[in-house]
């Protein structure tokens, strides 16, 4: 990847992050508190918030742009390649059932 490509990615989530925060408003309706501790306990309270967010759609839309046009041509060449060869040790003094 190119720097340019990487900065302009970059700058792109920026952009998108910082109109996430602009896109969302919270308030909060309701305080918390904490549960009051003695001999027995009661239980405590979560805040509660409306949120409204702002709404994001996909379009899509067809333009022409410019794009490589790569040809490659094959042809046979002869190359060396890896290979194995397994040579098992000899017997010299004893005989095996497949020897008789």
């Amino acid at each position: 990847m190119k720097t340019g490509s990487a900065v302009a990615i970059g700058v792109a989530a920026v952009i998108a992050i910082a109109a996430a925060f602009y896109m969302i408003d919270v308030d909060q309706t309701e305080e918390a508190r904490l549960p009051d501790v003695d001999v027995s306990v009661e239980g405590g309270n979560l805040p509660e918030f409306d949120a409204e967010v702002g709404s994001v759609e996909l379009t899509g839309e067809t333009a022409t742009v410019k794009v490589p046009d790569v040809d490659v041509e094959m042809k046979d060449a002869e190359i060396t390649v890896p290979g194995i060869e397994v040579t098992p040790p000899e017997d010299a003094g004893t005989e095996t059932a497949a020897d008789n």
